[in-house]
């Protein structure tokens, strides 16, 4: 049997037990196939095993059955996050029968999100004084969107470059998570302020925090002021938006500068004010404001850059998702 793959796999392959002898190929190989059998009177196949291939480039790929943005519900915050290994996973399977085997070829975020939990834990164990949010900050800004070639990370389901919206901040990186330079970081008032700025109600947060809770009717709550580690930004005509955040060092002190790639993205101007950040061993915090300025373009456009901070050592990255809804 020859399974060929859809539109919405492309050249994925995804390894499945099959209770007959199977073979799986990608789509324009299927079409081929179809086509050889549209037009021969006696087509013939053999399928055999080459042998297992090590190498194989380009590699990671973003999934094609990967979740993809924007953010549906709450657009300012850019999903995803992060990816992680996900494909043709060697792991743990319940055997239910004797006909089972405890091990299987598994797909899926059911395989990404346990190696990301355990990458946390990692961390956590590492530095135990982090919070969830720098640890989450830790694996986003130190991920990864180019292979070592320089070339962006592809998308198998087109066989394109990736954007934030296919990779978030990229693909994480363990070692480099450890050694951060800078986290964004999260306490829980900061989640209820934005629980506040989505419009919920007392018994709402309430059901969430598991404690009373009243949003301030003097205060002026945005989901945009949330701490994150990321920036999107949604709209129609005209905009000129700004954002603040506030970076924490978990590293030497030193002097951090900003750069934003590409320097020239088109329809939007995007800068940052200050351009340079120091730390001490007594400062620990620093704010800074990022202003986007975009001119009108249609709905449904999208454009993507990535602000960086550096001090020579440390790359603490974020991607940015501007789009015209």
């Amino acid at each position: 049997m020859v399974l060929a793959n859809t539109e919405a796999n492309g050249e994925e392959l995804v390894g499945d037990a099959h209770l007959l002898p199977a073979s799986t190929v990608g789509q324009k190989t299927g079409e081929t196939i179809k086509s050889y059998l549209l037009s021969d009177r006696n087509p013939t196949a053999t399928i055999f095993f080459e042998g297992t291939k090590l190498g194989v480039e380009p590699a990671p790929v973003v999934a094609a059955f990967s979740s993809r943005g924007p953010n549906s519900i709450t657009p300012e915050i850019l999903k995803p996050d992060v990816i992680a290994p996900g494909v043709n996973i060697l792991a743990g399977w319940t055997a239910t029968d004797s006909r089972r085997t405890e091990f299987n070829i598994i797909s899926g975020t059911s395989m990404s999100c346990p190696h990301v939990s355990g990458l946390a834990a990692l961390l956590k164990g590492a530095h135990p004084e982090w919070s969830p949010a720098a640890i989450r900050s830790a694996l986003m800004t130190t991920a990864y969107v180019t292979y070592k070639n320089g070339r962006k990370l592809q998308d198998v389901a087109t066989g394109n470059d990736s954007t934030p919206f296919d990779h978030g901040a990229g693909h994480v990186d363990p070692v480099a998570a450890l050694n951060p330079g800078l986290v964004y970081d999260l306490t829980a008032e900061d989640y209820l302020g934005f629980l506040c700025a989505l419009n919920y109600t007392d018994t709402q947060i309430k059901s969430v925090a598991r404690k009373n809770y009243t949003c301030d009717p003097r205060k002026r709550y945005s989901v945009t002021d949330l701490n994150y580690p990321s920036f999107a930004i949604n709209g129609g005509g005209n905009l000129v938006i700004k954002y603040t955040r506030t970076v924490t060092n978990v590293g030497p002190a030193g002097t951090y500068k900003v750069s934003v790639t590409p320097n020239q993205t088109p329809g939007v101007k995007i800068t940052v004010e200050p351009e340079t950040l120091s730390f001490s061993q007594a400062v620990l915090k620093r704010s800074y404001t990022v202003t986007f300025t975009a001119s009108s373009l249609p709905i449904s456009t999208n454009r993507f850059a990535r602000l960086e901070w550096s001090d020579g050592k440390h790359v603490v990255g974020s991607p940015i998702a501007v789009s015209w809804t």
